[in-house]
């Protein structure tokens, strides 16, 4: 005889997302009205090195803020610096000593962990207060342009493992997400426009009257103009959160739309042994996937030209040696496995939408490789 019970429950996710300037100013409460419970909670900052060394004074900014509203949080300790970039995915001892640090300093799941940083430390710090007492409190501080217009507002963290991007990780949602534009003011050129490249690939498949804008202020966002910069970044968050919010948020199955491009860009970083930066990778990722879809016959000559303009007026490389030879095919089956199921890639039909199709063809990858490396060395749109 067999006996089956069936156990059947849901639980409902909200987080605030919130856009602010000054964010630690004692004068400004957003980040202690994302607090809750009956007791004053601990909390453990954990802080991107980068951003602690383009920012001095922000430690004794946060003691000065935690002593201003003593009555709604406590500092578990001195803030934690962490190494920046991909580097902190790629070693192990950064996430254990997190975890120790939430043994070390009474960190409960009525306490929480506030990490400040770009999307990297976001990602490793969130991994680690995701497996500490099975889930820590989690308040994601983005500080580059490419985790407050997209990676922060999600609910996936993670670390690299075995050479390969983001293969030990977790679906859990921060408590709260608060962006504060000053920290994009002393970003070098390179993290101001990475960014950005994830807002490209949200409109072209899902909306053109975004791309459109985007196209009109490329100039002005190459200028490093603040005004549009928060618009996009607003914007691109918001589509983002739509999408998560939708049919399938932990991505139990194999469509993942909103990785437009990136199948490329994981691999590419990878051989470019992190040269290339993740934003600067899917740009290349974008431009590699409309090529395609313009060698297919999906899209226009004119459509790819736009594309082509707007990111190079942005300031983006389209190609590196790196996408040259089978190396770079080995990541769809890298792709496919991350996804589990069967392969699904993001293509475009035409501007605005996106068509998801199950194979690609590999002679014509490499023709588009060939296409993008001929626009580069030619410093022409389109060649004859």
């Amino acid at each position: 005889m067999n006996t089956i019970l069936e156990q059947k429950f849901s639980v409902p996710f909200h987080y605030p997302v919130c856009f602010t300037e000054d964010l630690f100013d004692p004068t400004n409460r957003i980040f202690v009205e994302v607090l809750k419970g009956d007791r004053i909670p601990k909390v453990l900052f954990v802080i991107d090195s980068g951003v602690a060394d383009t920012h001095p004074t922000l430690i004794s900014q946060i003691k000065s803020y935690a002593q201003a509203h003593s009555n709604s949080f406590i500092l578990a300790t001195e803030p934690m610096i962490v190494t920046g970039g991909e580097a902190c995915k790629n070693d192990e001892t950064l996430y254990h000593k997190v975890v120790e640090a939430t043994h070390l300093f009474g960190i409960d799941r009525h306490s929480y962990i506030a990490v400040i940083g770009g999307g990297a430390v976001l990602d490793m710090v969130g991994f680690a207060a995701a497996i500490s007492h099975r889930g820590i409190r989690l308040i994601r501080i983005p500080t580059t342009v490419l985790s407050q217009n997209d990676s922060a507002v999600g609910v996936k963290n993670s670390i690299n493992a075995f050479g390969k991007k983001n293969y030990l990780g977790t679906f859990t949602p921060p408590v709260a997400v608060l962006n504060d534009f000053n920290f994009l003011k002393t970003l070098d050129d390179r993290d101001w426009r990475a960014g950005i490249s994830e807002a490209i690939k949200v409109a072209l498949i899902k909306d053109l009257s975004f791309f459109e804008w985007l196209e009109s202020k490329a100039e002005a966002l190459a200028r490093r103009e603040m005004e549009p910069m928060k618009v996009h970044i607003i914007r691109s968050a918001k589509m983002h959160m739509d999408h998560i919010a939708g049919k399938d948020p932990f991505e139990f199955g194999s469509s993942r739309p909103l990785d437009f491009g990136h199948w490329a860009a994981h691999k590419l970083e990878k051989l470019s042994d992190f040269r290339i930066r993740h934003g600067e990778a899917v740009a290349i990722g974008i431009a590699l996937d409309s090529a395609y879809s313009f060698l297919q016959g999906r899209i226009g000559e004119e459509d790819l030209i736009r594309i082509i303009r707007t990111m190079k007026t942005l300031g983006f490389d389209l190609f590196a040696p790196e996408l040259k030879g089978e190396n770079l095919i080995q990541g769809l089956k890298e792709f496919q496995e991350h996804l589990g199921g069967q392969l699904t890639i993001m293509l475009l039909e035409k501007l605005g939408k996106g068509v998801e199709v199950h194979e690609m063809d590999s002679d014509l990858i490499y023709k588009s490789v060939e296409l993008l490396h001929s626009i580069q060395e030619n410093s022409s749109l389109i060649p004859s």
